[in-house]
């Protein structure tokens, strides 16, 4: 947008070049305009040159705007204490699953924005470029696992308890946990033949890949004859990699930025392992996780998410049906997600499973 001083300026050099003996066209493509823009600048003010109306246009409001009840509405759902600490990602899934569409998370987004609600609490940074590792790829649950320990504070600077967790890297449903006031090998053998029992693993034809870490604890002989024993491969990152676990990394983090943990610390170990045990409930049956479309993760461990993402679909194809202006191409995509990747690095692998599946994959 040329500003008014400039077009003036523009003009008059034109002007002077034209009444030289220049071809008008030839000036004005000089500067770097067209003839007719410089007629535009000029109708309906004779030899003066007017500013752009532009900016101060009237813009009539669309009809199928959101109404100030609509947009009140949001602000109140958005505040209820159930959604008070989730952002309009998750919001609008769960209303979704409750038969209610509101408006879409766009919307939910622009609206709270508005009121200065809707700030990234995040601490992430960019993960640096490294040699990608090898790739493990599952199509189902209980083919690929992965797990790590994370320090648990305590008001005692110094000391801490040690959580361990395995999440399935398909669902990411976590199928083993353990609070303890030790770092021990013996601690992370016990919670793979825990995992591996509530799971029936001795059932399955082909047992879970279970990836870890470089860590001592993890690669120590005691938890590698458990591995044997029960029958699961083990797979480590590489050497001084901290990403190569990041299905692992990323649970850590949200447990750790959950509203209700302790920012001074547990008090003993019953208070820790109270935690973690509300938080795992949370996680796997009231969590709506982004990485699976907003399923909770135990509704992917059990099948149902197709269902759930399914009913969704229906959601949005009747409230665009009540709101056709509202909706400027397809709704929302809700295919479930497919194969799922741990650190992809080939495309032709990752391209193979996505054929036999027919479903699109999910890398971390």
């Amino acid at each position: 947008m040329t500003g008014l001083e400039d077009r003036r300026k523009l003009s008059d050099d034109i002007e002077q070049a034209h009444q030289a003996g220049a071809r008008l066209h030839l000036a004005c493509e000089l500067t770097g305009i067209h003839v007719r823009t410089l007629q535009r600048w000029k109708r309906e003010g004779g030899d003066a040159v007017r500013a752009d109306a532009r900016p101060s246009a009237p813009r009539p409001q669309p009809a199928h705007a959101l109404t100030s009840a609509e947009r009140e509405h949001i602000v109140a759902l958005a505040n209820e204490p159930r959604f008070a600490d989730l952002p309009a990602a998750r919001i609008v899934p769960m209303l979704a699953d409750e038969g209610v569409y509101v408006a879409s998370e766009r919307s939910f987004q622009r609206v709270l924005r508005e009121h200065g609600q809707n700030r990234h609490r995040g601490r992430a940074k960019a993960a640096g470029k490294s040699r990608a590792p090898t790739t493990h790829v599952a199509t189902a649950p209980g083919q690929l696992w992965c797990w790590d320990m994370t320090f648990l504070p305590t008001p005692v600077m110094g000391r801490w308890f040690y959580l361990y967790m395995i999440l399935d890297v398909y669902s990411r449903k976590i199928v083993g946990f353990e609070v303890h006031d030790s770092d021990d090998s013996a601690h992370a053998a016990q919670l793979v033949k825990r995992a591996a029992l509530s799971e029936g693993v001795h059932a399955m034809a082909s047992k879970p890949m279970l990836h870890g870490d470089n860590g001592a604890t993890l690669k120590a002989t005691t938890v590698l004859a458990m591995l044997h024993w029960l029958g699961v491969k083990p797979s480590y990152s590489r050497p001084r990699v901290s990403d190569d676990n990041a299905y692992a990394e990323a649970l850590f983090r949200t447990a750790k930025y959950r509203p209700d943990f302790p920012a001074s610390g547990f008090a003993d170990l019953d208070d820790a392992r109270n935690w973690a045990r509300r938080f795992v409930h949370w996680y796997n049956h009231e969590h709506r996780h982004s990485g699976i479309r907003y399923v909770a993760p135990a509704q992917r461990h059990a099948g149902t998410d197709a269902q759930i993402l399914s009913k969704r679909h229906e959601v949005y194809i009747a409230a665009r049906q009540r709101q056709p202006r509202r909706w400027s191409g397809r709704t929302r995509n809700w295919t479930p997600i497919g194969a799922v990747t741990l650190n992809p690095e080939r495309d032709s692998l990752i391209q193979a499973h996505q054929e036999s599946t027919g479903k699109e994959p999910m890398a971390a």
